[in-house]
């Protein structure tokens, strides 16, 4: 594995978190800043070990000191878990969920009203 090839697994990790969770920034070290709280403690210590291997491998004696292995590891894990998130649970699908238990809620009060004015006795 180059150096070459470890940095563009962190710039498709990278792509991922701007694509799935609208993280800002240039880089994955930025991105990873950016998206920090939304993503789970495995992922995120997995994407910060990758933001390593990258800056070691920008440097032709640190990186023989890259681990192929784990740096393969890394990656599986991020792209596993952010290949998987819907880009739509966003801040429109959060929405959309308001808007149908408000929905919902209004049609049970239409329900129970209407029960409660079919058996009302009639004057």
């Amino acid at each position: 594995m180059g150096a070459v090839t470890v940095q563009q697994m962190a710039q498709r990790v990278a792509d991922l978190l701007a694509d799935r969770l609208q993280a800002r920034g240039d880089g994955l070290d930025q991105r990873l800043k950016h998206a920090r709280r939304r993503l789970p403690r495995r992922v995120r210590l997995a994407a910060q070990r990758l933001v390593v291997a990258e800056a070691k491998s920008a440097v032709p004696k640190l990186l023989l000191q890259v681990d192929e292995g784990a740096v393969a590891r890394d990656y599986d894990i991020c792209v596993r878990y952010l290949t998987r998130i819907n880009p739509l649970h966003g801040p429109l699908a959060a929405i959309v969920r308001i808007g149908a238990t408000v929905a919902v809620g209004l049609l049970v009060l239409a329900l129970v009203i209407g029960v409660i004015l079919l058996l009302r006795p009639q004057p």
